[in-house]
């Protein structure tokens, strides 16, 4: 697997389909450009490169490959617990430690990984997929 970045998302690309989406509002349920809950988001955003993700946030954190925090590369997607059970929220980690993501009552917005007033104290983890699209680009690339 050599240093991971076979798996990661070309961060490019990744903006491309990110930054259209940004106030996007949050809507419960929501998977279209209407209105995205937070799993219906990276559902879209991974679509859109080509990788069919399922559901809901709980079943996107049995794929992949985990990732330390110390590790995350652009596109790998991160795990929360905000409702004090289980994995309840995904987002997308764009680099600098920030993720994209669709919260409620805001939307598609950047937020820090280190918030250190929510989203820090909530983190799981976060799983690296394997984007086929992606991963020939770059090595078309080299």
């Amino acid at each position: 697997m050599g240093t991971g970045t076979a798996y990661a998302a070309d961060q490019a690309e990744l903006m491309e389909v990110v930054n259209d989406l940004y106030g996007v509002p949050y809507k419960s349920s929501g998977k279209t450009t209407k209105g995205f809950d937070c799993s219906g988001f990276t559902r879209y955003v991974f679509d859109k490169l080509g990788v069919e993700l399922p559901p809901n946030s709980a079943s996107q954190y049995q794929l992949g490959t985990a990732v330390e925090k110390k590790d995350l590369q652009p596109g790998d997607l991160v795990f929360f617990n905000t409702n004090g059970r289980s994995v309840s929220h995904v987002g997308i980690y764009i680099g600098d430690g920030t993720f994209v993501h669709s919260e409620s009552g805001r939307g598609v917005v950047n937020t820090k990984l280190n918030d250190p007033y929510y989203w820090s104290k909530r983190y799981v983890g976060a799983k690296r997929i394997h984007i086929p699209a992606l991963e020939e680009k770059e090595a078309a690339a080299e």
